[in-house]
């Protein structure tokens, strides 16, 4: 099998992305042209979705989340991945760059199991940068390890600047606020857990106190007892990889609790969910669109309502 390697002056690497997030991050410095292939989670921009994928789940997808969850558990238990690489198909495609993450092993495919489809890579291996940010300067940072790997620096810095500056306009106008609510965000279901990593900095940039979670920790199981013990001002449901419409398909488990109407969330009209696919729960550029969506949310009458209907929604009652 041939490969073809790119001359280390040449500007247009060829890139393979095995996370949405990285698909995004590459799309956002400006190398959209330069990918070849992406993970089979990986829909935005619109159109990455032509590109072929290289990865697929070990899991059913379409489950309900406690069924999810008991599998993916099954599955981490027993040493094995949640995930398979395509290592033929990826030979083949011959990339320069390879971008995947050490972050979860079950958000997407992990190092290892690239590693596992490199191991009988001949000839000049692909470079693989694989980001592991935690936080919003750690994520930030990994816009710039990319942009250095794909040889502009500069692009990184460009975005990074780009994106703090819109960060820190959004908690100005939040700052306004007369009120900073206590929120809690839940980034799974049944059972619940709460987010963590990014979020808890997300929450407290948009005027609100996180009840649950610390930046950059690991996102934190919880029993329903501890979510009504908090009783939060307001609760944001942001399932990880679940659109809206998943996401209000699987609210049984947690609108059935005997103790959920009691909530002071739930009384109020402030129990919302939100796009955890498309937003929240990606480590990429749409952070800041994540961050809009929680001011929205906790402070209509200083954020008009833009992403209502797409990216969030209030939970009807009943």
């Amino acid at each position: 099998m041939s490969y073809r390697r790119r001359h280390p002056e040449d500007a247009t690497p060829r890139i393979v992305s095995l996370l949405p997030s990285t698909t995004e991050i590459a799309c956002a410095l400006g190398f959209r042209d330069q990918l070849v292939a992406r993970s089979h989670e990986c829909d935005f921009p619109p159109g990455v979705e032509a590109l072929p994928a290289l990865t697929e789940a070990k899991l059913d997808a379409s489950a309900p989340s406690r069924d999810i969850d008991d599998r993916v558990k099954q599955i981490v238990g027993e040493g094995l991945s949640v995930y398979r690489v395509d290592a033929e198909r990826l030979r083949a495609l011959a990339p320069d760059v390879i971008l995947t993450q050490t972050h979860c092993d079950v958000c997407a495919a992990s190092l290892a199991d690239l590693e596992d489809a490199l191991r009988a890579w001949t000839g000049a291996r692909p470079t693989v940068v694989s980001l592991e940010g935690a936080t919003l300067g750690e994520v930030w940072n990994d816009f710039e390890r990319v942009a250095a790997a794909l040889g502009d620096s500069g692009r990184g810095r460009t975005l990074t600047r780009e994106l703090s500056g819109r960060i820190a306009d959004l908690g100005e106008r939040a700052g306004r606020a007369a009120e900073r609510p206590r929120v809690a965000c839940l980034e799974w279901i049944d059972p619940p857990m709460a987010a963590g990593h990014w979020m808890p900095e997300l929450v407290a940039i948009a005027s609100a106190l996180p009840v649950f979670g610390r930046p950059g920790a690991r996102s934190p199981w919880i029993s329903f007892d501890e979510l009504a013990r908090a009783d939060a001002d307001a609760v944001v449901v942001v399932p990880c990889g679940f659109g809206l419409g998943r996401t209000r398909a699987e609210l049984a488990p947690l609108r059935e609790h005997p103790a959920f109407s009691d909530l002071r969330a739930v009384r109020g009209g402030r129990t919302f969910l939100a796009d955890g696919n498309a937003y929240f729960n990606r480590p990429g550029p749409r952070l800041v669109e994540s961050l809009e969506i929680l001011c929205e949310i906790l402070h209509p009458g200083l954020f008009a309502p833009r992403r209502r209907g797409t990216g969030w929604e209030a939970l009807a009652a009943g």
